[in-house]
């Protein structure tokens, strides 16, 4: 007795939708991002002045260096997760986030950069660092795997 399959084959995505699919959920991902450190930023400086620091950048290079990180990530992981990402997905996403900061605080140390810009450099790089993780798991990222499809698209 032959067993049939009750499931549909799955859709063929175009090439030109697998690039919209990468495209948009990287600005996605960016706009969130910049959103956070937008109000991350405002809150610690607010914060930094009423503790005495007019410079926090210049003068907490570390904690800056956190902050930014936290603000940036955080708010990338609440929209992935909105979109209904795999954790695996946000897992990996948020490493690279702190991979960089590991690395970029590794340059202010050994006297690469300076340290009071550091998070001015982690502010720059973030956004390009994102596509590491993006372009090693481009299938998850275009709808290739068919993944993409169990993402919630309206938001």
């Amino acid at each position: 007795m032959a067993t049939t399959s009750t499931q549909p084959p799955p859709m063929e995505v175009s090439t030109p939708h697998q690039v919209w699919n990468f495209v948009r959920h990287y600005l996605e991902m960016c706009i969130a991002m910049c959103l956070g450190i937008a109000v991350g930023d405002i809150i610690y400086f607010a914060i930094a002045r009423a503790a005495g620091y007019s410079d926090p950048f210049g003068q907490l290079p570390v904690l800056s260096l956190a902050v930014v990180t936290f603000s940036m990530t955080a708010p990338m992981v609440a929209w992935m997760r909105f979109r209904g990402m795999d954790w695996r997905l946000i897992n990996e996403m948020s490493a690279a986030m702190i991979i960089l900061a590991g690395l970029v605080l590794a340059a202010g140390l050994v006297g690469l950069v300076p340290m009071g810009q550091l998070a001015l450099l982690e502010h720059a790089l973030m956004m390009p660092c994102m596509l590491v993780p993006m372009l090693l798991r481009a299938d998850q990222y275009t709808g290739r795997s068919g993944k993409m499809a169990h993402m919630r698209h309206g938001a």
